[in-house]
């Protein structure tokens, strides 16, 4: 088994409100943590935000998901065109982790692992309240992660909602009711 099939293709949880979920991206890790870091180059796959890695340290994010893909598929009519949230440093170790609050009560970290020209980035969301915030995550992450992966790669993402929805409907199937 080698380093790229050892990967696993959707997230998995690793206790019962915490997703895991990693991608093999190009390297070297100081780029994919540029990704995670800067707003500019954040906003292409996630959100936008100036962040001071500082922690306690607090900094908002501002997803507008419609802008992510061209085109941006069929949004499901309960999201708007702009999400915020506030977030808070916890702990900034350049480029290897990160960690962050997300919003109020869960937490985010992802770890950067260099693997020769790659770079392992898994991300660990924590404390999800319930399982429809873990759904919404799951989805989430791994949409935007498909967005980070092909950014990375040099290559044009699939439609975002369109993906997201798929993938909805798909870590249901996954996760324990």
């Amino acid at each position: 088994m080698n380093a790229e099939t050892a990967i696993a293709d959707h997230g998995r949880l690793i206790e019962p409100a915490t997703l895991e979920i990693q991608r093999l991206l190009p390297g070297p890790p100081d780029r994919i943590w540029a990704y995670l870091t800067e707003s500019d180059l954040r906003r292409q796959w996630l959100a936008s935000g100036e962040m001071e890695l500082k922690p306690d340290v607090p900094f908002e994010l501002v997803w507008r998901n419609d802008e992510l893909t061209d085109p941006p598929g069929d949004k499901p009519e309960s999201f708007g065109c702009e999400h915020r949230m506030t977030c808070r440093i916890i702990e900034a170790d350049e480029p290897r982790f990160l960690a962050f609050t997300w919003g109020e009560n869960s937490e985010v970290s992802f770890t950067l692992e260099p693997r020769g020209e790659k770079v392992l980035l898994t991300i660990l969301h924590s404390r999800a309240p319930d399982r429809s915030t873990l759904l919404m995550v799951s989805a989430g992450w791994h949409a935007h992660l498909d967005v980070l992966a092909a950014r990375a790669a040099g290559s044009e993402p699939t439609p975002f909602w369109d993906n997201w929805l798929r993938l909805k409907e798909d870590y249901d199937r996954r996760l324990p009711a």
